[in-house]
């Protein structure tokens, strides 16, 4: 496991100092904000390979926090929230501001490192906002996907579905794996990718003469170069 740079913007003293000998015990190098603006100022000055932040902070709340990293870093910030509030509108308030995981407290140091450690290696730390694959290109900072740049008018969860499998090319993600990146650990029930699938083929693949997005039978879903 690579050596991370990871920044907490957390305000609670104790949660702080035990997350310091959390990922310094394991080697990660670790830096500290208590307050959302200068965590904020941080995050774009030096852009770590993951951001912890904690949803409820003095000045700039997280979620604030959140969106000002979107839209203003030079590169893809992944983006660890912590918050206390473990209800799914909370969950999806932080999906839509740009988080890329959500842990409610309490939670396990080793839950915490675990998903760090996945996430730096699934957003291929400091890549660019931007993700291409053949025709097909996702501006993260803008939340906005292009093929042969042609804007995608695609609803936000249909959107997710895209960045997912973007970002795992071009490997299979199983059905379940898709669906637990997308909601986390609050999957709806009776199969809810179906609806969101449908609606990614008509927008991605439906206009082309070439589809993108395809069902690995028995497997999963992956996208294809269509290069």
């Amino acid at each position: 496991m690579s050596r991370l740079r990871i920044l907490v913007i957390e305000d609670h003293h104790a949660l702080r100092a035990s997350l310091a000998a959390l990922f310094e015990a394991h080697g990660h190098h670790v830096d500290f904000a208590a307050d959302g603006r200068s965590g904020l100022q941080l995050a774009l000055a030096e852009p770590p390979d993951v951001l912890v932040l904690d949803l409820g902070l003095p000045g700039l709340d997280g979620l604030a926090v959140c969106a000002g990293v979107r839209e203003r870093a030079d590169r893809h910030v992944p983006i660890l929230m912590l918050t206390a509030r473990d209800a799914l509108v909370d969950k999806l308030r932080g999906f839509e501001a740009g988080a890329d995981d959500y842990l409610v407290k309490p939670f396990s140091g080793a839950e915490l490192l675990a998903r760090c450690v996945a996430l730096a290696g699934r957003h291929r730390v400091g890549q660019p906002h931007v993700l291409r694959i053949g025709s097909l290109a996702i501006d993260r900072r803008r939340g906005e996907a292009s093929r042969h740049g042609d804007v995608l008018a695609l609803h936000q969860t249909a959107y997710r579905v895209l960045v997912e499998l973007a970002e795992a090319w071009p490997r299979t993600l199983t059905r379940s794996e898709l669906a637990a990146r997308v909601w986390g650990d609050e999957v709806p029930p009776s199969d809810p990718l179906r609806s969101h699938l449908y609606q990614l083929r008509q927008v991605l693949d439906k206009p082309y003469a070439v589809p993108m997005l395809r069902t690995v039978h028995g497997v999963g879903f992956r996208l294809e170069d269509d290069t």
